[in-house]
């Protein structure tokens, strides 16, 4: 039985469960927290833009970021903006920066950057989705539910993009 204060996580099933807290040299990568790191809500024409008529045209862009914050711990920023307008004005305007921080060790770069612009991004989505979905609610607006968004398949398409153009594809993606 391990100390209390000796907690070993065993991702690929090898891991001798006598070595020291960090002595293991298994791949892990882990969600350790995940935050609004900025949130910002304009409804630029109320009251009047309750009244605007037909549907609105939304226009949804999203960013993915991903920064070194110390050691084996990266900060990945999953950037959200919800822009609505009708022919009369813009109606609400929701921007979210939602962030989660990932510890990766013993994990190959490829792999690593892959996830963080991938994986990480798809397991905190419902989060930022759930939150964008209230903002426009608290705004006097029926929630805006965004659809899934397939991040794997967006971080391969922009990889193939970049290797075709000769571009480092190891580099921060940008807008997705």
């Amino acid at each position: 039985m391990a100390d209390e204060g000796n907690i070993i996580t065993d991702l690929g099933g090898n891991a001798d469960a006598n070595q020291p807290n960090g002595a293991d040299n298994q791949p892990a990568i882990g969600l350790i927290s995940q935050y609004i790191k900025d949130l910002s809500v304009e409804n630029p024409n109320a009251p009047k833009s309750y009244q605007f008529p037909g549907q609105p045209n939304v226009d949804v862009q999203f960013n993915i970021n991903s920064t070194p914050v110390e050691g084996e711990v990266h900060e990945v920023i999953l950037k959200i903006t919800v822009t609505a307008k009708a022919e009369q004005g813009t109606l609400y305007i929701v921007d979210l920066a939602y962030g989660g921080l990932i510890g990766m060790r013993n994990v190959p770069a490829e792999q690593g950057h892959m996830f963080l612009y991938a994986e990480a991004p798809r397991i905190i989505f419902p989060f930022a989705r759930r939150i964008v979905a209230d903002a426009v609610r608290d705004a006097g607006f029926p929630p805006m539910l965004l659809d899934p968004i397939d991040f794997q398949g967006i971080y391969f398409q922009q990889l193939q993009q970049r290797q075709a153009q000769g571009e480092n594809p190891a580099a921060p993606m940008g807008e997705a």
